[in-house]
């Protein structure tokens, strides 16, 4: 696993470099959570009617750019600025014979506060996680120094979100699929599980250093993550079956919520096995060299 370390280096930086040129070319698509606004769920007890007359009768109300988009069989899903709920039932009237499922209103100042809120809980995190690595590896300093556990743990999480990130840019230029505050909830809880796991493992090559296991520092790796790759799979399959069952049953607002956590936890289990490990053993080897 180890020795094929740099088909797994190709791999990862292909899927990251994709990732940043789509963010850097297309950027995420940001619910009314963020950017302010009102978003309806509306359903139809029959057939449901054709776009164009829908839109007619949604420009009638003056509601400035209103985003439509289809939802399941006999639904639609609309977003535009924010409304009074005189406009917001005037608009239900129009639209007919329709179930209300959604109905969400968002001023533009508690958008841009959600926003704010977002980047800071992401970057304390971090920086949350740093910390505990530095402490948790304190003691380690041969032959690789307690603060390259942490740069390695940091490389893997940064590997595990702008993936996810990646490809909700894609769902979101070509789906019209946005992102909320359960978004940034789930690339939180990636964070914390991805360290997780990596800890498992770096952990496990601690104590297999102190017990002198293997014949180099290569060979202590390769057993550690060998010895922790079964758990670390099985955990994440018990937590994809849950995830599954949330994407298949669960309702419109939490399906790319799971979805998410999925990449993620996916992501997470293969960083830590085939990234942020033997990243390690280049870095003493590129070390040792130097």
């Amino acid at each position: 696993m180890i020795k094929h370390r740099k088909i797994f280096y190709m791999i990862s930086g292909l899927l990251v470099a994709m990732s940043l040129g789509v963010f850097i070319v297309w950027g995420l698509n940001p619910a009314i959570d963020f950017t302010g606004g009102s978003l309806l769920e509306v359903e139809y007890s029959q057939v449901r009617p054709p776009m164009n007359i829908i839109k007619e009768k949604v420009d009638a109300q003056n509601l400035g750019n209103v985003l439509i988009q289809p939802i399941g069989e006999k639904g639609f899903l609309f977003r535009f600025r924010d409304i009074t709920e005189n406009e917001h039932q005037a608009l239900i009237q129009t639209l007919g014979e329709v179930t209300q499922k959604r109905f969400d209103s968002i001023g533009p100042i508690i958008g841009k506060e959600l926003t704010r809120k977002a980047w800071t809980s992401i970057v304390l995190v971090v920086a949350m996680i740093i910390l505990f690595i530095a402490y948790a590896f304190r003691k380690v300093s041969k032959p690789v120094s307690s603060w390259k556990y942490g740069s390695v743990a940091i490389v893997a999480l940064i590997h595990d979100v702008a993936i996810p990130v990646g490809v909700f840019c894609v769902l979101g230029y070509f789906y019209h699929i946005e992102v909320d505050i359960l978004f940034v909830t789930a690339l939180l809880t990636i964070l914390g599980f991805s360290v997780h796991d990596t800890i498992v493992v770096f952990d496990r090559v601690r104590e297999n250093l102190k017990k002198g296991t293997g014949k180099d520092f290569e060979d202590t790796v390769s057993q550690s993550v060998r010895q922790v790759r079964g758990r670390s799979i099985k955990t994440s399959l018990a937590i994809l079956l849950v995830l599954v069952s949330l994407l298949v049953f669960g309702g419109e607002t939490t399906k790319y919520f799971a979805l998410t956590l999925m990449l993620g936890i996916v992501l997470g289990t293969y960083s830590s096995l085939f990234l942020a490990s033997p990243l390690l053993v280049t870095w003493q080897k590129w070390q040792e060299r130097k």
